[in-house]
């Protein structure tokens, strides 16, 4: 007599951990480089823009370690197949790319954006906005891969969360960073300097800032997430709609930073 198992087929857990390794590596190496980087930070005088040559590194680094950190922990939620350990190897890539072009200028003293002064420089600028489009709209797939998976009895809320946040926020990030891209800087109007700017994010405070709403887009990988996992807990009959309700506020406050700084006014106001 023949057993039935509902144990996963050998090459799916393969996938899976293919993925979820190939992430920890992406991390690993963000926070191989987060720790001189912020020795550096404490150390080194050379100034940018009016600020560290050392804080953009930095704040790129956090901001990879929390993206590779946050699909570490959603991408389970997802099928495990080829494709998706697929995706994870590109995004780890990407996001090393980046980051190591990111921290060898700041090493040279050099802008790693808008920076076009050389032909080198222009070259490893255009690379890296390509790298990054791929590696969000790698972000963008695993969202879908989860939205199209099974449904989680109890769980709806954070695997909505998940997928609506990998998606939205990987189309939010796209568009705002394309506007970004067509300009020769972040400031619309004001001082074209980041000293004074807003306290730990350094924004500018004398005109508008596009990386505002970037910031915002961005984040809505972890905010929605966080809400459907709240929801689940809280209020599991309404988790759903109340994640959707998140999309309408996320759509709303990128919309509405991203209209701010286009008018030229700084954010909060």
């Amino acid at each position: 007599m023949s057993t039935l198992t509902l144990d996963p087929p050998r090459g799916a857990v393969g996938a899976g951990e293919a993925a979820r390794r190939a992430l920890l590596f992406g991390l690993a190496i963000q926070l191989a480089l987060l720790a001189p980087s912020l020795i550096a930070l404490g150390f080194d005088d050379r100034a940018l823009n009016g600020t560290s040559v050392w804080s953009k590194p930095v704040k790129f680094q956090l901001s990879l370690v929390l993206l590779l950190g946050t699909l570490i922990l959603l991408v389970p939620l997802a099928p495990p197949t080829r494709g998706l350990a697929r995706a994870c190897r590109i995004i780890a890539t990407a996001a090393i790319y980046e980051i190591a072009y990111i921290t060898l200028q700041a090493a040279r003293g050099r802008a790693s954006h808008f920076n076009k002064e050389t032909p080198v420089e222009a070259a490893m600028y255009s690379l890296m906005g390509v790298v990054v489009m791929v590696m969000v709209v790698a972000v963008g797939w695993i969202g879908f891969r989860i939205w199209r998976g099974p449904a989680r009895p109890g769980g709806e809320g954070l695997r909505q969360g998940a997928a609506l946040g990998l998606m939205v926020g990987a189309a939010l990030t796209v568009a705002t960073a394309g506007v970004l891209a067509q300009g020769t800087g972040h400031w619309v109007g004001g001082v074209p300097t980041d000293a004074g700017g807003l306290p730990l994010f350094g924004w500018s405070r004398t005109g508008g800032d596009l990386r505002v709403p970037h910031f915002f887009a961005t984040h809505v990988m972890q905010a929605l997430p966080l809400l459907g996992l709240a929801a689940d807990r809280l209020a599991p009959r309404r988790a759903v709609p109340l994640v959707w309700a998140g999309v309408g506020v996320s759509l709303l406050v990128v919309a509405a930073t991203f209209a701010q700084a286009m008018a030229g006014r700084p954010f909060p106001g």
